[in-house]
């Protein structure tokens, strides 16, 4: 858990004292925001706030905690301030942590080309964090996974990759040519977390249900020790590993939709060259996108496929 992260979250429903003005402010969707609360109360062990339909308060512990919560959040945003000065020009990236390794390196790469002298400050967080994070301009420029909203979020060009289905080597599916939704009946499926990527998440079980598969359980990770034990499958872009097999799946009814995403007052035509880096960003990621993984406009035929770790987002 980024724990710095949960207290600005506490910090800013302390204030609100309103769930959904916190979300607004955060730039983000309220059910997220109540799971990184509940998440925080966990990990502390206590109760910060006392919630009714009417009002939300803050509880003695949440009272005592408030105000060093602040001094941490606000040490740590000097902490970076500090660590940035004398460095020349910054531009701070969101990316999702399940991004493949040649995809990073070639956006990396790519910007980096054409803009030698601006450093390129990756930060690993999912979707719904990079909202919050835009909104609070602790990143400029994220990518993120669709569907996706946020106030004052403006979005890049979409890209589109189909997903196939993962299966462990001695699942009878992996004989069939292509698998439908509703053959992985009675299996368990591994996803990213829900309060990372809520709306992909959603739209992924939606589509399951719609095509007559409901998960068993559902699992929230990266990791695919699951997928190889044979105790789940998983959705993702082909790819050919050990102890693995991949299979399309019929009429590709699963696909992963991906976008550049920055505020309003970053446009390049409102905000000179902060927003010219921003262009400039989201011009290497699609073409990143389209050569390393195989990513399309939408509708589009793929340009190649390429082996990669399943599960990860392009």
């Amino acid at each position: 858990m980024d724990l710095v992260r949960h207290l600005r979250y506490f910090t800013v429903v302390a204030e609100e004292l309103h769930f959904g003005n916190a979300a607004i402010r955060l730039g983000m969707a309220q059910p997220p925001l109540s799971q990184r609360i509940k998440r925080l109360e966990e990990e502390l062990g206590v109760r910060l706030f006392d919630r009714s339909a009417r009002q939300v308060r803050l509880t003695e512990a949440g009272r005592l905690l408030l105000a060093e919560a602040r001094e941490i959040v606000a040490r740590v945003d000097r902490l970076h301030e500090l660590a940035h000065q004398g460095q020349g020009t910054v531009l701070k990236v969101g990316v999702p942590p399940d991004l493949a390794a040649a995809v990073l390196a070639a956006l990396v790469g790519g910007f980096r080309a054409a803009h030698p002298d601006v450093r390129l400050m990756p930060t690993e967080i999912w979707t719904a964090d990079q909202v919050a994070a835009l909104a609070e301009g602790t990143i400029d420029v994220g990518l993120v996974r669709h569907p996706v909203a946020g106030p004052g979020l403006r979005l890049g060009r979409v890209l589109v990759q189909n997903q196939g289905v993962l299966l462990a080597d001695d699942d009878p599916l992996t004989g069939v040519g292509e698998v439908h939704l509703a053959d992985l009946a009675g299996r368990e499926l591994l996803l990213p977390p829900m309060e990372g990527e809520p709306g992909w998440h959603a739209e992924v079980l939606s589509e399951c249900r719609r095509h007559g598969y409901v998960p068993a359980r559902v699992h929230e990770g990266t990791g695919l020790g699951m997928v190889l034990a044979g105790a789940a499958v998983a959705f993702g872009p082909r790819a050919d590993l050990p102890g693995l097999s991949w299979r399309p799946l019929l009429g590709s009814p699963i696909t992963s939709r991906v976008s550049t995403a920055w505020r309003a007052a970053a446009a390049p035509a409102e905000d000179g060259t902060g927003g010219e880096l921003v262009a400039a960003f989201a011009a290497v990621a699609v073409r990143a996108l389209k050569e390393n993984a195989g990513m399309t406009d939408d509708g589009g035929v793929p340009a190649r496929r390429v082996s990669r770790r399943p599960g990860m987002l392009a």
